[in-house]
């Protein structure tokens, strides 16, 4: 599947812009902040039904405006789907697949997979745990239709059982046997949602050490840890330690929201003790490991929205990084570069075809061809 055609309205600094892709590869050049990742952006919407750099619909409309509209046609051999996006400030968001409009977002989560390689991704690494369960369930929910249903179905639990502990606390009472109907099902979608993101980072771990060994040369010792209230015994009996302190914080203080994934280099956490060259690695090595994992279980080439990496690997890794794409049958891809040459010659001999739009200012250039 690949995406032959999208068009904005009023979305972010576009007035109004079309585009027509190339089945292969995709490059955006021109300075920073001219709206290169701007379309990315756009991309990820019609993918995931909202931005990937900001949450919140409305901040995604065009400065003095009151909506916008992304729209994009995904074709192959068989299909010919035309995806919607309406936001207007104040109004609930329209989305549609071929004119019927979806009852449920989550109902399009997974038809057209993709993975975002970005500068931002920089935040899994410095933020805190919610950054890192987000990039697993981005993954798992995007060939695990039930596994999306069990977190939409857990943090509608959560937010039942700590309403419920608020209300203790500001009314200085309790009911045990209330907040128990609560716990025993919180604990059952709880289990379920472990055993899936334990049984991902088992199949995800040796695809990204194989690719962070490829894009670094074996240059350094790399793992994943994932860290559980529910890896350290029965978690009813946890739920049950924790009562008093729930009580106290008005605040259920453990569960599948509180579950990391710790990155490591050598041994030690990557934040303190990896370079950004090495950091950089790890976060792409992730992301390609996301891309073959979602191809195996969904049998589906996800597109690949690469903005800016370039900058800050040396040589040798984007030479590796490159091998792979040459190698790897990635589908289709799109790129952001401030440096059209560099682009233009990272790619040469990679793609029998390749569309470069030069963008300025949120306006379109005549797009070239490689």
């Amino acid at each position: 599947m690949i995406l032959a055609h999208l068009s904005l309205i009023n979305f972010k600094n576009y007035a109004e812009a079309a585009f027509d892709f190339d089945p292969n590869v995709n490059i955006f050049t021109g300075l920073n902040g001219q709206g290169k990742t701007n379309i990315l952006d756009a991309i990820h919407y019609l993918a995931f039904c909202k931005s990937y750099f900001n949450p919140i619909d409305s901040q995604n409309v065009r400065h003095g405006e009151e909506f916008f509209v992304v729209e994009g046609i995904f074709d192959n051999k068989e299909v010919h789907d035309k995806i919607y996006c309406g936001v207007k400030k104040g109004q609930k968001k329209v989305f549609r697949k071929n004119k019927t409009e979806y009852e449920r977002l989550a109902e399009h989560i997974g038809k057209y997979p993709a993975v975002v390689i970005s500068p931002y991704d920089k935040d899994l690494i410095s933020d805190g745990s919610e950054m890192r369960r987000k990039l697993m369930d981005s993954i798992i929910s995007q060939y695990n239709r039930a596994y999306l249903e069990d977190l939409i179905d857990y943090n509608k639990l959560l937010r039942q059982r700590n309403s419920l502990l608020k209300y203790f606390w500001e009314n200085r009472t309790f009911d045990a046997d209330n907040l128990e109907v609560w716990t025993i099902q919180l604990v059952e979608v709880a289990k379920r949602i472990h055993a899936e993101r334990k049984n991902f980072v088992a199949q995800f771990e040796p695809v990204f050490l194989a690719h962070y060994a490829a894009i670094s040369g074996n240059a350094e010792d790399v793992a994943l840890e994932y860290t559980s209230h529910l890896s350290t015994g029965d978690f009813s009996d946890t739920m049950t330690a924790s009562l008093e302190k729930d009580r106290r914080s008005s605040y259920t203080n453990v569960g599948t929201h509180k579950d990391d994934l710790k990155f490591k280099i050598g041994g030690h956490p990557l934040k303190k003790f990896g370079s950004q060259g090495q950091q950089k690695t790890y976060l792409i090595s992730l992301k390609l490991a996301q891309f073959d994992l979602i191809k195996e279980t969904t049998k589906r080439v996800p597109i690949l929205l690469l903005d800016d990496i370039f900058d800050k690997i040396d040589d040798v890794r984007v030479q590796h990084l490159m091998k792979l794409v040459s190698d790897h049958n990635f589908g289709q891809i799109f790129i952001t570069d401030t440096h059209s040459e560099r682009i233009a010659h990272i790619f040469e001999g990679i793609s029998d075809s390749a569309k470069i739009f030069t963008i300025k200012e949120g306006e379109i250039y005549e797009p070239q061809r490689k």
